[in-house]
């Protein structure tokens, strides 16, 4: 143990500075003005820097708004040339309907009448006279509908809607109804 306290026990030596006041010369006071003169120098080359840096930031600025404003106009020309190509194949596709429509009223019409003698045997003529007058008006639904335009029948269902909308409502959740029954099988 006294090996031990031996060596940790070293003596330190301290060293003491000699502070002694210098008074700045000539030589110092040219030093000084040298190095304000490179301070003010460098201050504006920055400031020259930066002014330069802004003014390439508000040039990359103008180029990136004149680039957004031809691409929004591109893509609303094209948004448009879709909206137009979409019309036109809706369009077409309501024309389609329309005929198909109007082929199955007059197809339904035809077999009603063509049941009707059946019926007339079966359950009396008076349902018999209701089937064919059921057929002429299926009948006549269907030449209306292949009369009217697209755009007629579209105003003809929307004023139908505006004067009874809980009628519009259910027959819409009808049709709903029957086109889940017939997609699920």
């Amino acid at each position: 143990m006294a090996e031990t306290a031996a060596k940790t026990t070293k003596p330190r030596k301290t060293a003491a500075k000699a502070t002694t006041a210098r008074k700045p010369g000539p030589a110092a006071a040219t030093a000084g003005q040298g190095a304000a003169t490179k301070r003010a120098e460098a201050k504006s080359r920055f400031n020259a820097a930066l002014e330069e840096a802004r003014a390439g930031a508000a040039l990359l600025g103008a180029e990136a708004r004149e680039r957004v404003g031809g691409y929004g106009t591109q893509a609303r020309a094209r948004g448009d040339d879709w909206v137009g190509e979409a019309r036109v194949k809706a369009g077409d596709l309501a024309v389609q309907g329309k005929a198909k429509a109007s082929e199955a009223l007059s197809g339904l019409s035809r077999v009603v009448n063509e049941n009707a003698a059946t019926i007339d045997d079966n359950l009396g003529a008076k349902y018999g006279d209701y089937a064919r007058s059921a057929s002429l008006r299926l009948q006549e639904t269907a030449a209306k509908l292949d009369q009217k335009s697209v755009e007629e029948l579209g105003e003809d269902a929307r004023e139908a809607i505006r004067r009874s909308p809980a009628a519009a409502v259910g027959l819409a959740a009808l049709a709903g109804f029957l086109l889940a029954r017939l997609f699920r099988r």
